[in-house]
């Protein structure tokens, strides 16, 4: 007879103060990459971060461990705002603000690039999980358009994430920002539906 493996535990939540150091170190490293130090030493951002190196390398086992966390809680804050955006906003307008964050998302994934790369050739699913997640969150948004007649429904998050990707492909040119940002509002009023439930012309 088979004897059932034993469940494993769920890992323990963080003690407060254990919680506290490790937002801090996130929130030093994001400083510190963003504003363009790329080669901060763990020992600098344990020192900004008001903590002992040894503290760092408890929640973190490397560098590359801090700089994918960094860019995994990027991810997860970004892929939160569509539901916000949706309670606080038509869908079509969730839809124009989200493009638009994740533009700027791009700006911020410019100024982690080169700390990034360090990443790129490990085994880290980093980069898929964050494109299938950001496909996700447009997928809702369209889906929201869609059903309030507002935004076209022949369209996938996916091929919408796609083609965000060519105009944030432009991040090596001087002044894509603006340029990305235009580009995406033409983009945008692509997506719109002239027939939206109840009759009313988009954005009327």
């Amino acid at each position: 007879m088979e004897v059932p493996l034993p469940t494993p535990r769920p890992p323990r939540p963080l003690r407060a103060d254990a919680r506290r150091n490790r937002e801090a170190l996130l929130s030093a490293a994001r400083q510190a990459f963003l504003g363009g130090d790329t080669d901060a030493h763990v020992e600098d951002i344990a020192r900004s971060a008001g903590v002992a190196v040894g503290t760092l390398y408890r929640h973190f086992e490397t560098r590359e461990a801090l700089i994918e966390e960094v860019y995994r809680k990027e991810v997860d804050d970004l892929c939160a705002t569509p539901a916000v955006l949706l309670g606080q906003h038509a869908p079509e307008e969730a839809l124009r603000r989200f493009l638009l964050l994740l533009v700027d998302h791009a700006a911020v994934g410019k100024g982690m690039s080169s700390v990034l790369e360090s990443i790129m050739a490990t085994d880290s699913h980093v980069f898929d999980d964050a494109r299938t997640r950001m496909a996700n969150a447009l997928s809702l948004l369209l889906e929201a358009g869609s059903a309030a007649g507002t935004v076209r429904d022949d369209v996938t998050g996916s091929t919408l994430l796609r083609a965000l990707g060519g105009i944030c492909g432009m991040r090596a040119t001087a002044g894509w920002l603006v340029e990305a940002r235009q580009i995406t509002a033409i983009l945008f009023d692509g997506l719109r539906s002239s027939d939206p439930v109840g009759g009313q012309a988009a954005g009327e």
